[in-house]
């Protein structure tokens, strides 16, 4: 592809390069796909009121995430398996949004381990995504990691206990590391790029969890764990207790509803992520952008709503920030640059949301982000 020039290009190149089975976990959802498809398509729905003859000579991205500065009101979201859409991915993506100054969240079903993404970061501070299992003495443990790794927020993603149907995955039978059948070797065998990097590293298994949970030491055991763990029974009393077990920073994710969002406060976030997971739990769900007004209704006077689902332009950054959300998350704009060109391609990604954002608020008449609100937006 001769030049990269919007996160679709991306997505192109990283289907090219990254196994059928890594490719179609990250591009798709749950059932039929609506929700996600939702996602994305709801922004296409709101129009930006175009000005003219306003002085933009001097403009700015920046602003602050729970406070903490950011070039611009984007996070890395937390993603399963990155380090199988590239070898060492977790790590690749935390140096490219450390280089560009957002943050990076690791998922506790990241391949490379909290560890290694501190120490090959300098230990320089990121997010930690929780997932409240019902091993709470795995759970603590997790916590205890995270800080010990100098993360300076912990997010805890409410809205994955039960699994999704993923069809596409249930095709592929997605496993890590990928189950040698014939189609599966078949298909590897068509990226050696990716064969190559991953001979090269040796993080090719949940590295948060073997090794670190009880009895579980090999691919055989951790799925079975695995299996078993997601919590059916998960309540607001656990935000609270994992509230007073951090200390720091804290974050839930996976808000849909406007009492949620009360409830959540109630329970000790400092900020909330409007997120339907991507579309991969309940398919028939609304999309975030268009849930997010009502939740920043409910609750954007106590705390910070930031918003993920959907974003695949500095276009839908601006429009998310317009109807109240004070930060956003990338996820697949994000897995796609990795799969495409590694390090690299994460910082393309990062660099063409920015040139848009930035561009998008030129059009609009605005010359800092954090100014921006609805009166920049139509709703069709």
């Amino acid at each position: 592809m001769a030049e990269i020039t919007c996160i679709e290009d991306l997505r192109r190149l990283a289907r090219k390069r990254v196994p059928r089975m890594f490719y179609d976990y990250v591009d798709g959802g749950s059932w039929t796909e609506y929700t996600y498809r939702a996602n994305e398509e709801d922004f296409g729905k709101i129009e930006f009121r175009q000005r003219v003859a306003v002085d933009i000579t001097e403009r700015s991205t920046a602003s602050t995430m729970v406070g903490q500065p950011v070039t611009m009101p984007v996070a890395i979201a937390p993603t399963g398996l990155t380090g199988m859409q590239h070898a060492d991915g977790e790590i690749l993506a935390a140096r490219a949004a450390q280089k560009f100054g957002i943050p990076f969240t690791l998922s506790t079903m990241s391949i490379c381990p909290i560890e290694a993404v501190a120490e090959a970061t300098g230990r320089h501070p990121f997010w930690f995504q929780l997932y409240v299992l019902r091993d709470r003495s795995f759970v603590e443990g997790l916590i205890e990691r995270a800080g010990n790794a100098n993360c300076s927020a912990l997010v805890v993603t409410m809205d994955l206990q039960v699994f999704g149907q993923r069809h596409k995955d249930k095709k592929n039978g997605l496993s890590t590391p990928p189950r040698p059948t014939l189609r599966n070797l078949l298909n590897l065998a068509s990226k050696p790029r990716w064969c190559w990097n991953m001979l090269g590293t040796r993080h090719r298994q949940f590295g948060n969890i073997v090794g670190h949970a009880k009895g579980v030491d090999n691919i055989g055991s951790l799925v079975e764990w695995t299996r078993e763990q997601f919590d059916p029974r998960l309540s607001w009393q656990d935000i609270e207790w994992i509230k007073k077990r951090w200390g720091g920073k804290l974050i839930v994710k996976g808000i849909q509803d406007p009492e949620d969002a009360r409830l959540a406060v109630d329970s000790g976030a400092d900020a909330i992520v409007v997120s339907n997971h991507g579309g991969r739990q309940l398919d028939g769900a609304s999309s975030s952008i268009s849930t997010l007004p009502r939740i920043v209704e409910a609750v954007g006077h106590r705390v910070e709503v930031h918003m993920d689902g959907g974003i695949r332009s500095g276009q839908d950054v601006l429009k998310a920030i317009a109807l109240g959300a004070r930060g956003t998350y990338i996820g697949r704009a994000m897995m796609y640059g990795l799969g495409a060109m590694g390090e690299k391609g994460v910082s393309t990604a990062l660099d063409l949301i920015r040139n848009e954002l930035d561009l998008s608020m030129a059009f609009c008449g605005k010359t800092d982000v954090r100014g921006v609100d609805r009166d920049i937006l139509r709703m069709r």
